[in-house]
């Protein structure tokens, strides 16, 4: 049963440096690289009874390599689920703005080796009308029993209590407010901060209850870690 839930932003994008946002699926720039191996050094550093014995990423290439350096560290398996993609906003879909297509977890395999495509490969795709705030919102709170649900009764080959979720800032607010119950909630995560959620013993098995122990702490990365809220969107 999972008792502790990590949620993490993707370090550094490489297009935030160049300005050129044209491809939408870039990878971290060299800050970035040096976040997520701060992300990956603090977990490490946690007791073994503390550290998160599976991740699950976007698919989207920042993310990935975000997830690859913590599953190095911490000997652990990457688990792609497009159901914590980028979000494609509606205003963004107004102005004809292409999102890609991420490919599938076992092409994704090719580049990075620490992905479990046969254990868990859940693909979805963002309308081409975009989604609002809402419509994100709901997406988050469609995922979350499936997700909690699946990886408690189905993934092989054994319990996983901690997990970690690495992110895009639009999801990870949403999942915040779902898990928090609180769709008003302020939230601006960093670049590879944590979000820590824990069960609440008290609450139902089968549809639990959370309580918010900390949220974007990035006190352990360097740099400029790029806060971004809804408020900076519209």
């Amino acid at each position: 049963m999972i008792q502790t839930l990590l949620i993490s932003r993707h370090g550094f994008r490489s297009s935030w440096e160049t300005g050129d946002r044209s491809n939408r699926n870039d990878p971290l720039s060299d800050l970035g690289l040096t976040q997520a191996q701060d992300l990956a050094a603090y977990l490490a550093s946690l007791p073994e009874d503390k550290r998160p014995t599976a991740i699950f990423s976007s698919p989207y290439h920042r993310c990935l390599q975000t997830s690859q350096c913590s599953s190095i560290a911490l000997d652990i398996p990457i688990y792609v689920d497009h159901w914590i993609s980028e979000w494609y906003s509606d205003l963004t879909a107004s102005k004809g703005t292409k999102q890609p297509e991420p490919p599938s977890p076992k092409f994704l395999r090719t580049d990075f080796p620490e992905i479990d495509a046969d254990a868990w490969s859940k693909l979805w795709y963002p309308p081409s009308t975009g989604e609002s705030i809402v419509q994100i919102t709901e997406r988050m709170s469609k995922f979350l029993p499936r997700f909690i649900h699946e990886v408690e009764t189905t993934l092989p080959p054994k319990r996983h209590e901690r997990v970690l979720l690495v992110t895009h800032a639009a999801p990870l607010i949403a999942l915040v407010r779902n898990l928090s119950d609180d769709t008003t909630l302020r939230v601006k995560p960093g670049c590879c901060s944590i979000t820590e959620f824990e069960r609440d013993s008290n609450g139902e098995s089968e549809a639990p209850k959370w309580l918010l122990k900390r949220l974007g702490d990035a006190s352990h990365v360097r740099g400029d870690v790029r806060e971004w809220g809804f408020e900076d969107y519209y």
